[in-house]
């Protein structure tokens, strides 16, 4: 599986090439008007404009979906198929197929939804830390995140396979989450006003790629402690 660039934003090359909606899986979507939703805030999927808004209950089996699919695609690749996902998520296949009209469009919400997680997490963690300690708590949420991506790699091909980009807006959405993080180093005196959001994702992105696996993850951790001491005011 080749490795994500080191900015955490690049999709991965060489297709995988079956993107056939009926399939080789066993995978019938339900026809009719249903569709994936669209993108309308950090990563998360919305009802279109005019949609009836989902009720409690079918919120929470649709985030147990993401979640399950998250695991499924990253331990078993792109060949698992969706009954296995809505059966361990504790949903009918019917169910799925209302949230998730393809393979592709779960394996695209599902990347989505771990991009709009991490990116709102740096408010959250604003609202509980010091900047500069939100920004290296934030910093290991990034290196889970790159994990999780290089783990659905395979999957992920699907949808570029399929003519989308599930990648497109993934950096601009993160750096927004970074200059958030920093502007509040900054006007708490702890984080330096000279750092570009761009250049710590970069560093972020490729401290995670050489201290790749969880048996690394202390590496990791001792890098990301260097970033932040760089980043912090003197």
């Amino acid at each position: 599986m080749p490795p994500t660039s080191p900015d955490g934003d690049a999709p991965p090359t060489s297709p995988h090439g079956d993107a056939p909606p009926t399939s080789p899986h066993g995978d019938a979507p339900q026809t009719g008007p249903n569709r994936d939703a669209r993108q309308t805030g950090p990563g998360r999927d919305a009802p279109q404009s005019g949609a009836r808004p989902l009720r409690a209950d079918a919120l929470r089996n649709r985030q147990r979906l993401l979640d399950t699919a998250v695991r499924a695609f990253s331990r078993q690749g792109p060949e698992v198929t969706l009954e296995s996902i809505a059966r361990e998520a504790g949903v009918g296949i019917g169910t799925l197929y209302r949230h998730f009209p393809t393979r592709e469009a779960l394996v695209e919400a599902a990347y989505r939804n771990e991009l709009a997680k991490l990116c709102d997490a740096a408010d959250e963690l604003l609202t509980r830390l010091p900047p500069a300690e939100a920004t290296r708590a934030w910093m290991d949420r990034f290196v889970d995140y790159l994990a999780t991506k290089q783990g659905m790699a395979d999957a992920l091909r699907l949808v570029i396979a399929a003519g989308t980009n599930p990648y497109a807006q993934s950096r601009d959405l993160l750096v927004a989450a970074l200059t958030r993080l920093l502007a509040a180093g900054v006007a708490a005196g702890t984080i330096r006003p000279d750092v570009d959001p761009g250049d710590v994702l970069a560093g972020l992105g490729g401290m995670s790629l050489a201290a790749q696996g969880p048996e690394q993850r202390d590496l990791a951790g001792r890098l990301l402690d260097l970033l932040m001491a760089g980043l912090r005011r003197a």
